[in-house]
């Protein structure tokens, strides 16, 4: 690693005239300008245009060798961004419509050079907007079922599959995972947590409740024990880019042989965030009760959609698989959807990185109002996830819980 450097704007630029796959894009010899727009918790994210023509402009992703949102004191693996551009080299090659196309990857500067994927916008700034995405739950449904399925022992030889989990061993941001989503948030006193201090008896509760303790540690036992396919790791609607007629799925460094239900309920798991987060964000009734609608009714878009399509795609590789297999496989890969989607919400109120479609809230109460809502739709997915057969009891289930006075 001698010769990483972090960037900043000026030497972006300077990296960008000297990166020969760039030139494609932007000429070397033209003025150019550069912002850094990181606002995630990781990374450098900077963005390189045209002075004349800034449409044309490229983006330049570079990780730190520490968690950017605490600082040095918690160092964290560069190699994130080798699986980021391995991972998105496969996605691009499954899904080449829903992600960004990267033009270079330098292993010495932990860096991708990628494509601009403006106009969009990050899909969770939109939806505190009311925006509709007409063509997100097909999108997001085909590349869940391209990627999960395509990279499973369902599609892959044996020794193929074994090769491709060797390549993506995430140790570091695997224990991430397991620190911030599985084990942190229900430790009252954790250093790393925070939270809203009007939800603090709700907290306790569910640090209490041994039941819903014990479901979780199965959640955490398949995270770390069942490498079904190469998830992206990550897919929370930060991660996804929309218009209304695009979507494009952006940063799997935390991709791994991981279960399949860890994606899909993470999609499921920030779309019911963003419904509970109405509450103060739409205060007209009937203006909410329809946006709330159009959230579920895009829950169970999503799921239909990648239900189909992987059921599709396994039918064709493989029409020997006895039909009754396939609808439990499912089945069982609907309730580890549910659980995983409780788990995600559930970190986002008590854990260490929360999301802006409830932080946003600036009122301290009604926020806790829409937090408390969060953990108690989130209880019973992940208590009566064994229950579910279809996705509409999951959103059936997640309707049935009022929202707190």
């Amino acid at each position: 690693m001698n010769s990483y450097r972090p960037l900043n704007e000026q030497t972006a630029i300077d990296y960008l005239r000297a990166c020969e796959p760039a030139h494609a894009l932007l000429r070397p010899d033209e003025p150019l300008t550069c912002r850094e727009v990181g606002d995630g918790n990781l990374n450098l994210i900077f963005i390189v245009s045209s002075e004349a023509e800034p449409a044309r402009s490229l983006v330049i992703k570079q990780a730190l060798p520490y968690v950017r949102l605490i600082g040095e004191s918690w160092p964290l693996t560069q190699d994130r961004a080798r699986i980021e551009a391995q991972a998105l080299a496969i996605h691009e090659r499954l899904c080449p419509e829903l992600v960004p196309h990267s033009y270079h990857y330098d292993a010495p500067m932990c860096l991708t050079v990628m494509e601009n994927l403006l106009p969009a916008i990050i899909m969770r700034k939109g939806l505190i907007r009311r925006t509709r995405y007409p063509r997100f739950s097909a999108h997001i449904g085909e590349f869940l079922a391209q990627t999960l399925f395509s990279t499973s022992d369902l599609f892959l030889d044996s020794a193929t599959k074994k090769d491709e989990v060797a390549r993506f061993i995430n140790k570091e941001l695997c224990k991430l995972t397991e620190d911030v989503i599985f084990t942190q948030p229900y430790i009252a006193g954790h250093p790393m947590n925070k939270h809203n201090p009007l939800i603090d008896a709700r907290a306790a509760q569910l640090r209490a409740d041994r039941v819903l303790l014990r479901e979780l540690r199965w959640l955490k036992w398949a995270f770390m024990t069942r490498a079904e396919a190469l998830i992206h790791g990550d897919l929370h609607t930060g991660s996804i880019m929309v218009t209304e007629t695009s979507t494009k799925i952006i940063d799997p460094e935390f991709a791994y042989y991981g279960p399949m239900g860890f994606d899909v309920g993470a999609v499921i798991g920030n779309l019911l965030l963003s419904y509970c987060s109405h509450l103060a964000h739409t205060p007209d009734p009937t203006e909410r009760a329809e946006y709330q609608g159009y959230l579920t009714a895009t829950v169970a878009e999503v799921w239909n959609t990648f239900e189909r399509r992987f059921l599709e795609l396994w039918r064709a590789a493989d029409a020997e698989a006895p039909e009754e297999f396939r609808q439990a496989f499912l089945r069982g890969l609907l309730q580890d959807t549910a659980g995983f989607a409780a788990a995600k919400m559930i970190r986002r109120i008590l854990g260490v990185a929360h999301v802006e479609d409830l932080e946003s809230i600036a009122d301290p109460a009604e926020r806790a109002r829409a937090e408390i809502w969060a953990l108690d739709i989130a209880t019973p997915l992940m208590l009566r996830r064994g229950e579910l057969s279809m996705i509409d009891e999951l959103v059936a289930l997640a309707r049935s819980v009022p929202a707190p006075a």
